[in-house]
This record gives structure tokens, sequence and C-alpha cells, in this order.
């Protein structure tokens, strides 16, 4: 069997998902169809629809597309078949139903931006840089009935600098992943879909049982071994506002990754808080983008503000943080020299 043979259907819909179809395309694979999520409205009344960034480039190289409301439509699910694809390839997708990741003779395989089973979930690369993980790394595994669930085939790993943010690991683990799925391709064609795996549940055992080193299959026909030493599972769940709040009264380490881990979008938030109510001060919602923890310990309040020549700090648990690059609602972007500038007597108010 070749690249030519093998009849690709693609699954994906933002940006991230766009750098493995091109992969794919570039690469000369035979991708027959790109499914991909509906035009969404955009706009102060939602009366202009944009397109999803892989249905962008799917129609820019000619590429028939399908934007089912529901994955079940039996419309949809007899167009897909139609395709007689040979294999699913599903990056930054929603969940499928069985009907759908279990047409193809070799099965659906995903792109996962994380080492799984750590991080299954929405949002896997934040969480990564909000609990302080010094590496992470793309997956790619066969879906089945749960999701981030299925047989491991291929990962590979990715540093995370302790200054990184989402852009930098969302960059590095886009093109990383466009490589292992590339890999992954490959080794279902020369394998003919008989492709070594191994299940979540053995490494889930090695990490309930302290240590246990793991053979995994990787591309390029290198091997190495997934140890798991003493580890906790964990999660990735999605992001909400809610869940995007700072809590001041964290270590001045866990707000600095939290910070980093929303970088630039969703984004940790905060409100800047009058010490004394006025009809003059009201609360005013602050994103923060960028910050830089200080070694001076504090022990003032947590949420306390204080400057220092135009450099803005605020209190955590245990030390002085410093605010870099942050945004007052309504208004753009700026270093906190600029946000200074224009707003006087920053002390008369405290983060919450």
């Amino acid at each position: 069997m070749t690249k030519n043979d093998l009849k690709i259907v693609f699954m994906g819909t933002p940006e991230f998902a766009v750098e493995t179809l091109r992969a794919l395309v570039e690469g000369g694979y035979n991708v027959v169809a790109v499914v991909t999520q509906p035009d969404k409205p955009v706009g102060r009344h939602g009366s202009v629809l944009r397109a999803p960034a892989v249905k962008e480039y799917a129609l820019s190289v000619g590429l028939p597309v399908l934007q089912p409301e529901k994955m079940k439509d039996a419309g949809f699910v007899e167009q897909l078949r139609s395709y007689h694809a040979d294999l699913q390839v599903v990056v930054a997708f929603r969940m499928l139903p069985e009907i759908v990741w279990a047409m193809p003779r070799f099965g659906t395989f995903n792109v996962h931006a994380a080492l799984l089973p750590q991080y299954r979930g929405a949002a896997p690369i934040n969480w990564a840089i909000i609990n302080g993980e010094t590496e992470t790394g793309v997956t790619t595994f066969f879906l089945d009935h749960d999701i981030d669930t299925g047989k491991i085939i291929l990962q590979e790993r990715f540093p995370i600098p302790d200054d990184a943010d989402v852009e930098y690991v969302y960059d590095g683990l886009m093109h990383l992943g466009a490589e292992i799925a590339l890999e992954t391709v490959d080794l279902i064609i020369s394998s003919g879909g008989k492709v070594s795996v191994i299940p979540q549940e053995e490494i889930l055992s090695a990490i309930y049982s302290e240590y246990s080193p793991l053979p995994l299959e990787r591309g390029r026909g290198r091997g190495c071994q997934l140890s798991i030493v003493n580890c906790q599972l964990k999660t990735a769940p999605k992001l909400f506002k809610e869940n995007c709040r700072i809590d001041w009264y964290q270590s001045v380490k866990n707000i600095y990754n939290f910070v980093r881990g929303l970088s630039p979008v969703p984004s940790a938030w905060t409100t800047l808080v009058p010490l004394a109510e006025t009809e003059l001060h009201t609360p005013i919602d602050l994103k923060i983008f960028k910050t830089q923890m200080a070694s001076e310990a504090c022990e003032a309040e947590p949420g306390t503000l204080r400057t220092v020549k135009n450099r803005l700090f605020v209190a955590t648990a245990d030390a002085w943080l410093e605010i870099l690059d942050l945004q007052q609602a309504g208004k753009k972007r700026m270093t906190a020299r600029d946000f200074l500038n224009g707003f006087k007597n920053p002390t008369e108010f405290r983060l919450k």
C-alpha cells in the first residue's frame, strides 16, 4: 500500500489543525474530504458568518468540505460513507459517535496535545503550563467510546521553558503534531493497519504502582521508554471565565504559572477594587498577560498593590509579583508602565 492508495478523511476546526492538514496535502497523501464545524456568526449582531480555519485552507486547495450540525445526522453519515475512507485523522475537533469513528477499515486516530493519559480533556496545553510542567508533548491514539482514552500509537515530547506561555507551546505542539500525524499515517501504511499500540490502562497501572517502564514505539525507527515515577494523573477540563480568575492567596509561583498558562487566551483576570468605595472609584476588570516573580518576600495582604518607579507589583501569599502586561476592560493590551501613566493613585486600589 502507498500513500496514494490510502483514502483519508480529515477532521478538525482551528488553526492548530490546519498545520496537520497542510502537511498531509503537501506531503502527497490522499485526503479525499474534510469535516469541520459549521461557520460561526460573529460581530455585534451575529450577522456575519466566519468559516473555520480548516475550511478556509481546505477550499483553497480544492478539497470537499462537510460541515454537519450533528455528527449522527443520517444524511451526513451517508455522505461521509460515500468517500470510502480507509482512515480518518482528527485534530482539535468534537467528540465523534461510534458510527463515525468506526467507519474506516483502519479506524480513526486523534492527535492530542499532551502525553496521554496525562491531561485528557479540552485544554491540555493550558493546564500543563498552569501546573508548572517542564515538558508536555503530543500523542496519537485510536478513538474509542470515551474521550482521550484510546490505545496510544506514538508520542513525542516537547520541553516547556520556565517563561513560556500558551502561544509558545501551542505553536510548538502544532508543528510537532503535524509531524507525528504523518509518522502515524506512514506506520499504518507500512503495517497494513496493524500498528503496535499501548492501552492507556497499562500506563495508568504504572502511575498507580509508582514505577514501571513501558516500551512505546516511535516514528523514524526509534524506541523510547515511557517511565512514570510517583506520578499523579492530571486532567485538562474546559476553561471558562470563572476558572480563569486569579486567586491572589496562592503562592507567587502558582500565580505566575497560572497567568502564563492562560496567556494570551483565554487570559487570566482579576478585579481592581477601591480600598474605599466612592462614586469616582468603581471596580475595574483587568486581564493579566505577563508577570515576573520578585525574590522579595512580602507580608502584605494578598492583592495589595505597590509601585516602584513606574513598575507595578502585587502581593501574593508569599512574595511580590510584578505585573508586566495587562489590559483594562474596554481598552487595548498595554505595559504596566503605560497603565500607570494613565491611572493615578493605583495604591488606593487592590486586586481581588
